[in-house]
């Protein structure tokens, strides 16, 4: 008999893993962002706040230039000066904002690198920066008024933070051994005076006299203190890295908010306001004329650029208010010259932060490879 031959059939089954793959990918997303958050918030410290100062400081001024008693933009029949004053404190908010969460966010997964922050010898300076800044926008706000009971809720609870730090860093200055001023003094401890004298201005908006006369002498005397131990270049001074020099312009930023501070206590640009404000001008020409103490911290961009914006916005807002009152032509050219040089400055530190956008949050070497003086002497002996 013939044997039946029965044919075979291959079968192929194709499986379709589109799923799974689209799958696998978005499990990998929900992975990398927790990732990217973890990323920008350990890289984040109190330093970035110069960005947000910076905004609330331009729109400060903005703010004055556009005054009806103004003798820079109130002759302009236009509604773009105000629009963009507008615009500007609204961006100075959202920016404010923006870092205040994120902020809040490290020290609930990094507490312990906000502790690191807090006892470093630079870091815990810049910690005043949140409470100038949201001091500043209030100031500047277009809707409130200081007479206000929000805003003298919400300057209370701003300049809260301010006496605070006050107590424990002026307190360890002459109290405890280790951290005595000259060792501990650096440029970036003008900070700390600056956020007493706008606690000063704000105070003096609201017709809190008293209380505008003890921040103002809080931060004067303390500015004196700090001027004196630096000009000596005692060991604390010689510890403050290259990438940090923008942070010079402090040096002329205290005396002109302490012009701004004594404007408001006394009502009128009097001979101290006059007086602090020429000194600013005089340390600001000092370091104008020396380009190479900064020409290695402009080799890459850094956020300590900032430091360059809001203390010529301060000398812009003084000379303004040196205009309003001596009313002589050198007078509003100066105010001109100063009001344009801060603006095209902030401008074009804006364009560069964009374009540098991605080393933006990387670990800053504040808190890295920055010793104090401190850990240094320790390694010495």
């Amino acid at each position: 008999m013939e044997s039946l031959v029965i044919p075979t059939q291959e079968v192929h089954i194709d499986i379709d893993d589109s799923l799974s793959i689209s799958k696998e990918k978005n499990t990998d997303l929900v992975h990398a962002k927790p990732i990217v958050l973890m990323s920008i918030l350990s890289g984040l410290h109190a330093g970035y706040f110069r960005i947000s100062l910076s905004l609330c400081s331009q729109a400060l001024l903005w703010k004055i230039m556009i005054a009806p008693d103004s003798m820079s933009m109130s002759h302009l029949h236009s509604n773009l000066p105000s629009m963009a004053f507008h615009l500007l404190w609204y961006l100075a908010l959202a920016t404010q904002v923006l870092l205040c969460l994120l902020y809040a966010l490290k020290c609930f997964f990094f507490f312990d690198m906000v502790k690191e922050e807090f006892s470093h010898y630079i870091g815990v300076n810049y910690l005043y920066a949140p409470s100038i800044s949201w001091l500043i926008l209030l100031q500047s706000a277009p809707m409130i008024e200081p007479q206000s009971i929000l805003y003298q809720t919400l300057f209370s609870v701003f300049a809260l933070p301010v006496l605070t730090l006050d107590t424990k860093l002026y307190g360890q200055w002459f109290t405890t051994e280790k951290r005595f001023l000259s060792m501990m003094a650096n440029p970036a401890s003008q900070v700390s005076v600056i956020a007493n004298l706008v606690a000063a201005r704000g105070a003096a908006e609201m017709g809190w006299r008293e209380c505008a006369l003890c921040l103002f002498s809080l931060g004067m005397v303390h500015y004196l203190v700090i001027f004196v131990t630096l000009y000596q270049r005692l060991p604390g001074g010689n510890n403050f890295p290259t990438k940090l020099r923008p942070v010079f312009f402090l040096f002329f930023a205290a005396p002109a908010m302490g012009s701004l501070a004594w404007n408001s206590i006394c009502g009128s640009f009097d001979p101290l306001a006059k007086m602090l404000f020429f000194l600013s001008i005089f340390i600001f020409m000092s370091l104008v004329c020396r380009p190479n103490l900064f020409k290695k911290s402009m080799k890459r961009f850094n956020v300590a650029w900032w430091a360059y914006s809001f203390p010529i916005t301060f000398l812009a807002l003084n000379s303004v208010q040196y205009a309003l009152e001596v009313k002589e032509q050198v007078a509003v050219g100066l105010m001109l010259i100063s009001s344009s040089i801060s603006v095209l400055i902030f401008l074009g530190l804006m364009i560069l932060t964009a374009a540098n956008s991605n080393r933006l949050l990387r670990r800053d070497p504040v808190l890295g490879s920055v010793t104090s003086p401190k850990v240094k002497s320790r390694q010495r002996s």
